[in-house]
């Protein structure tokens, strides 16, 4: 087994960069093993309040076990910010006990994490701090990002970029994954070989694509999905990844006591419009058609991830269309 850390911390104050930043970290431990069968997720993926103290027994039990038939387990531990002091402990205690086999990941975009644990993390392991609430943080996200990038952007097409894409990082993986899927690793874009890629088309408002699935529109989603994608859209990868935070967030309302949109809107931290939308979604949904829908969501990442041998066009289009069904259906 290659070297790794044995634990990691993915840390920020945006949900969708720091999801962004964990699917990285993920493929990078993955390697080229199957993720379905290293990869185990454990919690409830950020569906409690903020509030809701995270169990952790399942994550420790998965960590403290040796991987049967594969050479490496990977638990991921999502919305870490709600581990109490008790949870820190037994998760530091695993660190001592676990395999070496047994990786573990944690990500939290809000919320604050005992002050052990993150020290054990950063004794024993790494903490990635993906952070973009201030200018200097947020440039210095965007720089990492487009030096480790498989494409290399010129001075002026960073410029660009980073005045279109302003405090919504969480696009920035997907984009650069389509530079490069368009022109070829390691070439050199400039603005004119940019600005395609951030035309009308990739500016349909994810709201659009979410409004007609919510409606259990099979057609008018698709039709809005392929008005997002194409030459100069939204990538497949930036689709699931918008999907995933907007399902989550109808998750995190269930059972949160919310009693109306901007109870909902305070809580996830959205503004009063998206918080009524979503309040209004979470009313419609009932548990079993929110975990189906986030499962069907899982399982596209992993396709996009090479389990499957459809087009991310066809992975997009097959998740869109079964959301909608899940939605629409009694």
């Amino acid at each position: 087994m290659s070297e790794a850390a044995k634990v990691t911390l993915v840390k920020g104050d945006d949900e969708a960069v720091v999801a962004s930043e964990l699917r990285t970290v993920l493929q990078e431990l993955v390697g080229d093993r199957d993720a379905s069968l290293v990869v185990e997720e454990h919690g409830d993926g950020g569906a409690g309040a903020a509030n809701e103290i995270l169990d952790v027994g399942s994550a420790v039990d998965a960590f403290t076990t040796a991987p049967f038939l594969m050479d490496r387990r990977i638990v991921v531990l999502r919305d870490a910010g709600r581990i109490n002091a008790d949870g820190a402990k037994q998760l530091i205690d695993a660190m001592a006990q676990a395999p070496d086999a047994c990786l573990l990941v944690l990500a939290r975009w809000r919320g604050t994490m005992p002050v052990s644990l993150t020290k054990a993390i950063n004794a024993q392991g790494r903490v990635i701090d993906v952070a973009v609430g201030q200018s200097a943080a947020r440039k210095k996200y965007l720089a990492e990002n487009l030096k480790a990038a498989p494409v290399r952007l010129n001075a002026a097409a960073t410029e660009v970029l980073d005045k279109h894409l302003g405090d919504d990082l969480g696009r920035l993986s997907g984009l650069l994954e389509t530079l490069a899927r368009a022109y070829g690793d390691g070439v050199t874009i400039d603005p004119g070989m940019l600005e395609p890629f951030l035309g009308t088309r990739g500016n349909v408002p994810i709201y659009e694509l979410t409004g007609k699935i919510e409606e259990g529109k099979v057609g008018d989603s698709l039709n809005t999905l392929n008005r997002m994608m194409g030459p100069g859209g939204t990538s497949a990868h930036q689709i699931v990844a918008l999907l995933d935070n907007h399902f989550t967030r109808i998750a995190r309302l269930e059972g949160s006591g919310v009693r109306s949109g901007d109870e909902a809107a305070e809580m996830l931290g959205v503004a009063p419009y998206p918080g009524k939308k979503l309040f209004g979604l979470s009313k419609k949904m009932n548990h079993d058609k929110v975990v189906k829908a986030l499962n069907l969501i899982g399982d596209a990442d992993l396709d996009l991830k090479g389990t499957s041998g459809l087009s991310e066009q066809a992975i997009a289009e097959v998740l869109v269309a079964r959301l909608a069904q899940v939605v629409a259906s009694k």
